[in-house]
């Protein structure tokens, strides 16, 4: 039984896109680009925190008590700290929240802290924590260094057919893991002034092992990697010291290449913490440049408001900018197309050219051409942003008959077949980077230590192949649309990476589908339709869990309805040609009713995903863009004769 919707005038499409479209345009920084907040879990701002008071740095008192109110604001009811807005507990981070906390002076006895501890010791305490958090714990002496799996830091000289070696991992992976080796071979202790610890953590009866979030684990591997575990344990006196010393001079030097001016190591909080650690370990001074780049690059992560404060995991600028770009080409008007314009000038240099990074190591013989998702992350670009920015360049010349942007797009384009994987898909930062045994080794508990093909990264790949004229005569484009087609869940759905999560995941399908000239009609395509009318809400709108990353992956799990989300279902309804479906306008009209005065649309919940199961991210900017694109496309789609979407995205 369907909700009734509220009466609307029928001029209430073109209100509501052009309020939405001017106040996106508002919110355009000087330069041309957009940049929205982009929010973790409480991990990151508590271990921000706990940087501080591992290097010993003077305190800012201040800044603790607004991550303070923060931290207490998003604690969750049942006493500890989720992954997601409203998500269950998570030890973890529960563990990582309590120690920032009483770290900046709450009360344990405060009825706050008493509820997260009595919810983390019935989760089996501290020791129940996963690998990182227990690293954590190990530097302030707060928990045993035999309580982590070793990583030898001889690792990083291993030779490339090596296993186990750096460069089958992800970027994130490598990027974290390097000064960890160091860390983990030296076993610093925190300076931490105030001798702050969690032994009442620990004081459980409950006897709970480490959980892991890999899923399809494989037992043979897991028994192999962890009898390895306990050869290394044994062995790691024994190691030669010249050769430890070369491991370690060897880890500062790819830390050092790669620490990306005040971007920071990999662009992402915890390689830059860790890096940070590392040269503080091994004597860099304050002031030594390559410590003091790498600790000014965590500060540029803070988001300080007039009563609280955390700190992001990175920044979106570039993500964000391509985003905001396409949803107010669509929206059109000439000073939405002026916005654009300065939008793509200050995207345009941004391309990487000139550094052939860790992608090249499987990709030799490949010229850079990408784009990254931060501000500067010259040495991991990735194919999900560039293939955004190069469909909004060629969207935008090929509206005004122009051609300042084509050797972007093609260098862009060329970058992008050139890390095409054998299965004809593509991972977001490397080739064929999916050596799942790795994913049992007892140090990636996580789950995250890959980064294999996927169908909505693929997805955009193929849609700017499809808007620069590859057809599917092409060998590469066939490729890549049956390993889209090939994924697709036996419901009709896809799953979703990068986004939450089957909604996201057919959204993405659908739109490369489309661009790539797949019958509308035929059987692939229908029944992602009959999917996506099938879960909608009672309500009109569209909404999905973060729940759906479970380790079974039992598919779609439902929620409330939710503005990115609904936007993502109108979209991929569109792409479909399904402009006239009453579920199409039911969402359209969902949208409308729900917009607020400030012409956005309220979104607490996170949509984005991290790592499965492990990291989800609330993109401020999606419950911005997203719904603008989905009712600026309906109105467009109405208009036209075929019902066609002529684009890639």
């Amino acid at each position: 039984m369907y909700d009734a919707l509220p009466d609307t005038p029928p001029d209430d499409l073109e209100h509501a896109i052009g309020k939405a479209a001017r106040a996106l345009m508002d919110l355009q920084r000087a330069d041309g680009h957009w940049v929205f907040e982009l929010e973790a879990d409480a991990t990151i701002p508590a271990e921000f925190v706990l940087l501080k008071h591992y290097l010993g740095e003077p305190e800012d008192l201040e800044l603790e008590r607004k991550i303070g109110v923060y931290l207490r604001r998003i604690q969750g009811e049942h006493g500890g700290w989720a992954l997601y807005h409203g998500g269950g507990f998570d030890i973890s981070a529960s563990v990582k929240a309590y120690f920032a906390l009483k770290m900046i002076g709450d009360d344990i006895s405060a009825p706050h802290m008493a509820r997260a501890r009595e919810a983390i010791l019935k989760a089996g305490g501290a020791a129940a924590t996963n690998v990182f958090t227990r690293f954590q714990l190990a530097l302030y002496g707060a928990g045993p260094w035999n309580s982590i799996p070793t990583m030898p830091v001889e690792l990083i000289l291993v030779p490339r057919w090596f296993p186990i070696h750096l460069l089958k991992m992800s970027y994130w992976a490598r990027t974290v893991i390097v000064p960890l080796l160091v860390l983990q071979v030296k076993k610093p202790v925190a300076r931490n002034a105030r001798g702050v610890k969690v032994e009442e953590l620990y004081q459980t009866a409950v006897k709970a092992r480490p959980k892991s979030a890999v899923a399809n684990r494989s037992r043979f591997w897991s028994g192999f990697f962890a009898v390895l575990d306990g050869v290394l344990k044994a062995v790691d006196p024994y190691w030669p010291k010249g050769l430890r010393q070369r491991a370690v001079d060897r880890c500062v030097a790819f830390v050092t290449e790669r620490l990306n001016g005040e971007d920071g190591l990999g662009a992402i909080y915890p390689a830059m913490a860790n890096s940070v650690m590392m040269f503080d370990v091994l004597g860099y001074g304050e002031d030594h440049p390559h410590r003091k780049l790498a600790r000014a690059s965590v500060e540029r992560l803070l988001v300080i408001k007039d009563e609280e404060a955390y700190c992001q995991p990175c920044v979106s600028p570039v993500w964000d900018t391509g985003l905001v770009c396409h949803a107010l080409m669509e929206a059109g008007g000439a000073e939405a197309e002026r916005r654009v314009d300065r939008g793509l000038e200050w995207l345009k240099p941004l391309q990487v050219l000139d550094v052939k990074g860790d992608w090249a190591e499987a990709r030799p013989d490949v010229r850079p051409g990408g784009w990254a998702f931060q501000y500067n992350n010259a040495h991991y670009p990735d194919v999900d942003d560039t293939a955004v920015v190069a469909m909004a360049m060629d969207r935008a010349q090929k509206r005004r008959s122009s051609h300042r942007y084509d050797e972007a797009i093609e260098r862009g384009a060329e970058w992008i077949v050139g890390l095409q994987s054998r299965n004809g898909g593509w991972g977001a930062f490397d080739a064929d980077n999916d050596h799942y045994y790795l994913n049992n080794i007892p140090f990636a508990d996580h789950g995250a230590l890959l980064d294999p093909p996927t169908v909505d990264v693929s997805a955009r790949c193929v849609g700017l192949l499809a808007q620069m004229g590859v057809g599917l005569d092409d060998p590469r484009m066939r490729a890549a649309v049956g390993y889209i087609e090939q994924d697709q869940e036996a419901d009709g759905s896809w799953f979703g990476r990068w986004g939450v999560n089957y909604v996201y995941g057919t959204w993405s399908a659908l739109c490369a589908l489309n661009a790539a000239g797949v019958d509308r009609a035929g059987p692939c395509v229908r029944r992602a339709v009959d999917w996506l009318v099938r879960i909608q809400n009672p309500d009109g709108g569209w909404g999905e869990s973060c729940d759906s990353y479970a380790l079974d992956y039992q598919g779609y799990e439902p929620a409330e309805s939710r503005a990115s989300q609904t936007a993502w279902a109108v979209l991929g309804l569109l792409a479909a040609g399904e402009a006239d479906h009453e579920a199409t306008e039911r969402g359209i009209a969902w949208l409308k009713a729900r917009q607020d005065a400030s012409g956005f649309w309220p979104e607490d919940h996170y949509t984005g995903g991290g790592f499965p199961r492990v990291f989800y991210l609330r993109y401020h900017g999606y419950s911005k863009v997203f719904p603008l694109w989905a009712l600026a496309r309906y109105r467009n789609l109405k208009r036209s004769n075929d019902r066609k979407v002529g684009w890639g995205l």
